[in-house]
């Protein structure tokens, strides 16, 4: 080979396996220099697509409940395209609309939770939370406090409507569609556990469908054969929190003498005693459960889980879905 070949190799010639200054060792070094690159690019992505979220729920905020933005997408997929915000501002638009209920009834005092309807003052809750009561008091996230009627109930489906005396002007909470719900997605619970008002916690679906039995009468015993207990908490002479999962798997809404079997979404967010009533919600803001019960380990071992015992979140919460609940509203209504 002459120095001119050598010098200038024709495009069959192979090209040496090693060596110090060879031609591979140039496209290992740009495609090293290049990883940085992509990566830098995909977390500039995310954090815009993150960032355009938090900016719509902060314009929902700011006007209150509005229409989804137009999308190529339709039904649910569109639903699930829509920019979402963090739990921090799912918290901020939604607490306004989420109060603590006191029940006063003849052997104590129960606490839970409610999720605003109406600017005027109706609110849902739980039927258990409100059942039997003699008084029923309701405070905002603001303190502010009412005396509120028990406009109508279903206990078939542990749900009751509340008419706050003379409010006006309150941040009604924007209902959702449950049925776009699927397992794995992300949502908060926000409610009023031990009257800590405006407790948030999250997490995320953990199952659809799930058929859960609970009494009807706040006041019934737990047994081992009905391990769910209630998020609503009794003061002074309350009796234990009963409810649970029933063999004869019950369709939903339908009911035995003292129980009730329905369909509910199972969450591992956070639920402990005081949280009936209040809302599960997607992370458009929209509520998407009403929470109405958790797992109580000691019922399920067959042991009072009474105002005095020890009972907490185990991460199996349930709530009933919103279009159960806006499916009931004319008969809460009594229309």
């Amino acid at each position: 080979m002459t120095d001119h070949d050598r010098a200038h190799p024709t495009a069959g010639t192979a090209r040496p396996a090693s060596g110090a200054a060879t031609a591979p060792e140039r496209p290992r070094r740009r495609r090293r220099a290049g990883r940085p690159v992509g990566l830098v690019a995909a977390a500039a992505l995310v954090a815009a697509a993150v960032g355009g979220g938090a900016g719509a729920l902060a314009q929902r905020l700011a006007d209150g409940p509005a229409a989804p933005a137009p999308s190529a997408a339709t039904g649910a997929t569109a639903a699930r395209a829509a920019a979402t915000g963090t739990v921090a501002e799912v918290a901020r638009a939604v607490s306004p609309s989420i109060v603590e209920i006191r029940a006063a009834t003849g052997s104590g005092e129960s606490t839970g939770s409610g999720v605003i309807l109406t600017a005027d003052g109706e609110v849902v809750t739980n039927h258990h939370v409100v059942a039997g009561a003699s008084e029923v008091r309701v405070r905002l996230a603001d303190g502010t406090a009412y005396t509120a009627d028990v406009a109508g109930t279903a206990p078939d489906k542990d749900l009751a409507l509340l008419r706050l005396r003379g409010a006006e002007g309150l941040k009604a909470a924007a209902l959702g569609d449950s049925g776009t719900l699927r397992v794995g997605d992300p949502v908060v619970a926000i409610g009023s556990p031990g009257g800590l008002t405006n407790t948030v916690t999250s997490g995320i679906v953990s199952a659809l469908d799930r058929e859960v039995t609970v009494a009807k009468d706040d006041g019934k015993d737990a047994g081992p054969d009905r391990p769910y207990g209630y998020g609503g908490e009794p003061h002074g002479g309350g009796e234990s929190h009963g409810g649970g999962a029933d063999a004869s798997r019950q369709p939903s809404g339908t009911a035995g003498a003292d129980r009730t079997t329905y369909k509910a979404i199972q969450t591992d967010a956070s639920l402990n005693p005081g949280n009936s009533g209040g809302a599960l919600i997607n992370m458009r803001g929209e509520v998407v459960g009403v929470n109405s019960a958790m797992y109580a380990p000691s019922a399920a071992t067959g042991r009072s889980a009474g105002a005095g015992a020890a009972a907490g979140s185990v991460g199996l919460g349930f709530a009933i879905p919103v279009n159960t609940v806006k499916a009931d509203l004319p008969a809460l209504r009594g229309a």
